[in-house]
């Protein structure tokens, strides 16, 4: 069995990039203390437009925006749930909903099992 991997789509504006990318590097340094293998952030550089659908529509990214693309990887589910409970209750995550760099209801998000992994 493979690795388990949280997946997230999100769209940030423009103008905070930046402090989304505080947020990121503070928010992974939390899951890899409690035993994420892997937590990457990423901002779309190179994203082609579909003709049914493409990142930015998926969430519903405006022109002031750029696409987020995320991804923490776990040794198995049920580490991941252990870690997830960890880290929600960690008061360093005890975020500021009105401080979000984002529109965190546009996210998009899910728990993934790996079926090739090379």
């Amino acid at each position: 069995m493979g690795r388990y991997v949280d997946g997230f789509l999100f769209a940030i504006p423009k103008d905070n990039e930046e402090a989304y990318r505080k947020l990121a590097q503070k928010a992974g340094e939390i899951w890899k203390e409690y035993g994420a293998l892997e937590y990457v952030e990423c901002v779309g550089d190179d994203i082609p437009e579909g003709k049914v659908t493409d990142f930015p529509m998926s969430v519903k990214a405006t022109s002031d925006e750029v696409v987020g693309f995320a991804w923490i990887t776990y040794e198995s589910r049920e580490a991941r749930d252990e870690i997830n409970k960890k880290v929600m209750a960690d008061p360093r995550m005890d975020m500021d909903t009105d401080d979000m760099p984002l529109d965190m209801s546009r996210m998009v998000f899910g728990g993934f099992r790996t079926i090739v992994e090379l």
